[in-house]
């Protein structure tokens, strides 16, 4: 009678200690998973504003005319890119941020595209250092969702 109370008793303790430690791996995938999409929506998003907004100024440029691109929601892409990404994506974020600050003092904030265009040869220049710093956020992204050590050598898009 006691070894059959003692081989109960153990199966149910197994069994209570299977589903709380299942709980637990379950949440976890779960919160990991969660994670990972809110982290490729912002991602996502992030560069969905950065073509738009490259797009818009190279069309402004050649076509010798204003353009217009709400900032608030290129910050908020940025923002909200940095609140999910990790340290490292983070830091590449950041210098993305930088790049692209660095291409606006060139092509948006001193020039007039329907007084003083760029040619497409000097926009291109412009864009060089952003695109380099998309490659290397590209990159490290990559590496954060996927495990791609290699990285891409190369942008796409542009």
């Amino acid at each position: 009678m006691l070894e059959a109370l003692v081989t109960t008793a153990a199966g149910a303790l197994s069994a209570t200690v299977g589903v709380l430690v299942g709980g637990i791996v379950a949440r976890r995938a779960q919160d990991n998973q969660w994670l990972r999409d809110q982290q490729l929506g912002a991602y996502q998003d992030l560069f969905s504003h950065y073509a738009k907004f490259t797009m818009e100024l190279r069309q402004a440029h050649g076509a010798q005319r204003g353009w217009d691109y709400d900032w608030g929601e290129w910050n908020a892409a940025l923002m909200r890119a940095g609140l999910v990404a990790p340290g490292d994506v983070a830091a590449e974020i950041d210098g993305f941020g930088r790049a692209i600050n660095s291409f606006l003092d060139q092509v948006a904030r001193s020039r007039d595209p329907r007084l003083d265009p760029l040619s497409p040869e000097a926009f291109e220049q412009a864009r060089q250092a952003p695109a380099q710093a998309q490659v290397k956020l590209v990159n490290a992204i990559r590496r954060s969702l996927s495990r791609d050590a290699e990285g891409l050598p190369f942008g796409i898009g542009g």
